[in-house]
């Protein structure tokens, strides 16, 4: 029996090289200030997260809490995609809830988001 290695098609070396980022700030609910590197194509929690960003994602990016709610400046959340129907039944459990409150696990990162500032508002504790 003879194996053959499955092909990488368009994966090629580009599936090695490093991961394109963007600069983002996270700021805390103290107003302390957090830039972090943040991986295109990743969820805004995981980010946070990979980063030691407090943004608590109770039921692990599931949409299933409000706990890595976070607040956009207008200009930039006019840019985000719309929420679903239980991304918007999960904001409403959230504290200091606005209009430009989204969910952290709810959006991936683009190469617009270089240089943005994303609030996490105080948890509530």
């Amino acid at each position: 029996m003879v194996f053959k290695r499955p092909e990488l098609g368009n994966l090629g070396l580009r599936s090695f090289s490093s991961k394109e980022t963007v600069t983002i700030t996270y700021i805390d609910a103290s107003g302390d200030e957090h830039p972090v590197q943040a991986e295109v194509g990743k969820h805004l929690l995981d980010v946070a997260h990979d980063n030691n960003i407090e943004l608590e994602g109770a039921c692990g990016g599931e949409l299933a809490c409000s706990t890595c709610h976070l607040v956009f400046d207008q200009v930039f959340y006019d840019t985000l995609p719309p929420k679903s129907d239980e991304e918007e039944d999960m904001l409403d459990l959230a504290f200091e809830l606005t209009e430009t409150s989204r969910l952290g696990c709810q959006i991936l990162v683009t190469k617009e988001f270089d240089g943005i500032k994303i609030r996490i508002p105080d948890d509530g504790y």
